[in-house]
């Protein structure tokens, strides 16, 4: 069973940036498709960006180009390095471990609040 714990979130300007990181326990984070979710107040929850066992990734085009999604299987982490924030980067996010990316499949952890706020 893989346990995961978010960090990294809080407040910050537009414009700023932010790093995320998801903490792994268990032995399948390697051969996991690792994912952040993100789910604004009133919204559905949506796919951030993607990452599989073998280093490919995938992005929203909402953050492409601005965010950047990393895996250090050794340590068992996964990061969400954020750039150029916008207050509608502002959600609680969550990061997946799974088969796949699909979000009904998987295990989660707590979430993590961003906000981004003048």
């Amino acid at each position: 069973q893989v346990q995961l714990v978010e960090s990294g979130g809080g407040s910050v300007q537009p414009g700023g940036s932010l790093r995320l990181s998801c903490a792994a326990s268990g032995s399948i984070f390697s051969v996991s498709t690792m994912v952040w979710f993100r789910q604004a107040p009133g919204k559905q929850r949506e796919l951030v960006a993607s990452i599989t066992k073998e280093g490919a990734t995938n992005y929203a085009d909402s953050v492409r180009g601005r965010f950047t999604i990393s895996r250090d299987n050794a340590k068992s982490m996964l990061y969400l390095q954020m750039n150029s924030l916008k207050p509608e980067d502002t959600a609680v996010y969550y990061c997946k471990a799974g088969l796949s990316a699909d979000s009904r499949f998987g295990v989660w952890g707590q979430g993590t609040q961003v906000t981004v706020s003048s």
